[in-house]
């Protein structure tokens, strides 16, 4: 999917889907809280690629809960609409997806099998449900026997497994395929690893391999943190794309680098901290236009904060009083007292963010080991709603 240039740089080609072409084959990872329409915009207006919703669950997406529907309202100009849904029966899986695309409401349906959280697995959704790999290749089915006829391809996020002694990847991975997705992306970490260690870049490999002779991609995710991570990411697993997650925390830029690289551009310099806080405060004003109130979208920029300043010098009192912050002014008044001179702490600031958990027991339900052909009856999808 790919060539490396005469300098060892590589130029992408672009990724499919459906009657979209993503040109640069980067998709921003959902996160719970994180990429709302006001982010997605924001990481639009930095460079190209595929935009992803926080995920919401197809059962509060049936029953119309006003929040999930304000999760799948695209931003102006937003196209593919992308909404990643989350479900354990495939009836309601369906039933979701029926929704979304006789209604309009979507472009591409992403479904989530890679969320790691307890609350998640514990019901045996999420990276615990690809074990059970019957009831995983029905879900599936039923989206893309939904979606399929109306033009919207159905892609899937996965993890590599539970944990080591329970890898589901390949496996799900070809159920995937031979299900008619459009492509599969691949965690390189279990569930039991969370966000710790350090991504296994030879299991997305692996599956490359497994699904290639099925014609279907696959996109790798995992410890990007540069558009160099991307670039060797593509050249050491021959995968077709790359999802970007915790790497654009606090660095939204990061998209723009990303598609100056896949495009054989010279990668921009990284933003001073003058560039930084305008990007900052144009953060927060698309969480207020977002939000329609001006305090509850401070409130939820409050938590971007320590990742864009991350690396830089600011004295501790204006940290704190941007942690708190709650009105445009008042963040603007802030932002023009640091030092706008200095330079992007690069070593730094390109490095690891976000959630670091180390491995643990996954949280799953009674039995659920005990037999991976089992179909269990599922009691309801409504233990997570948006993340």
């Amino acid at each position: 999917m790919a060539s490396a240039t005469a300098a060892g740089l590589l130029i992408s080609k672009p990724l499919r889907l459906g009657k979209f072409t993503i040109e640069t084959p980067v998709v921003l990872a959902p996160m719970a809280g994180i990429t709302n329409s006001a982010f997605r915009r924001l990481c639009r207006e930095q460079g190209a690629g595929l935009f992803v919703s926080e995920m919401v669950t197809a059962r509060a997406l049936i029953e119309r809960h006003p929040e999930t529907l304000r999760m799948i309202t695209p931003g102006p100009g937003e196209s593919p609409r992308s909404v990643q849904l989350y479900a354990v029966d495939p009836k309601i899986a369906g039933a979701a997806a029926r929704m979304l695309v006789s209604e309009g409401l979507a472009d591409h349906i992403d479904l989530n099998f890679g969320c790691p959280v307890p609350k998640v697995t514990r019901k045996g959704g999420g990276s615990a449900l690809p074990y059970k790999h019957r009831l995983f290749g029905a879900i599936v089915e039923a989206v893309v026997n939904e979606s399929n006829p109306h033009g919207v391809p159905v892609t899937v996020k996965m993890r590599k497994g539970i944990d080591e002694d329970h890898l589901t990847y390949l496996k799900a991975g070809r159920i995937a395929a031979e299900s008619g997705v459009a492509w599969v992306a691949l965690h390189g970490r279990t569930a039991a690893q969370m966000y710790g260690g350090q991504a296994d870049w030879q299991a997305i490999g692996a599956l490359v391999a497994e699904l290639e002779p099925l014609g279907v991609p696959v996109l790798g995710n995992g410890d990007i943190w540069s558009a160099a991570d991307a670039q060797r990411m593509m050249i050491e697993t021959k995968c077709a794309g790359v999802v970007v997650g915790r790497g654009c925390l606090g660095r939204p830029w990061l998209f723009g680098e990303l598609a100056a690289a896949f495009n054989g551009r010279e990668i921009p310099l990284a933003p001073d901290l003058a560039g930084v806080s305008a990007t900052m405060y144009r953060h927060a004003e698309l969480l207020a236009e977002y939000f329609g109130d001006e305090f509850r979208a401070c409130r939820d920029f409050r938590k971007h904060v320590a990742w864009y300043l991350k690396g830089f010098s600011v004295r501790n009192p204006i940290r704190v009083a941007l942690a708190q912050v709650s009105s445009l002014v008042e963040l603007a008044g802030l932002l023009s007292q640091l030092d706008g001179n200095q330079p992007f702490p690069t070593l730094i600031g390109q490095g690891p963010r976000g959630r670091t958990t180390t491995t643990r027991a996954v949280s799953l339900p009674h039995g659920w080991l005990l037999d991976p052909d089992e179909v269990p009856v599922v009691s309801s999808d409504e233990a997570y709603s948006g993340g």
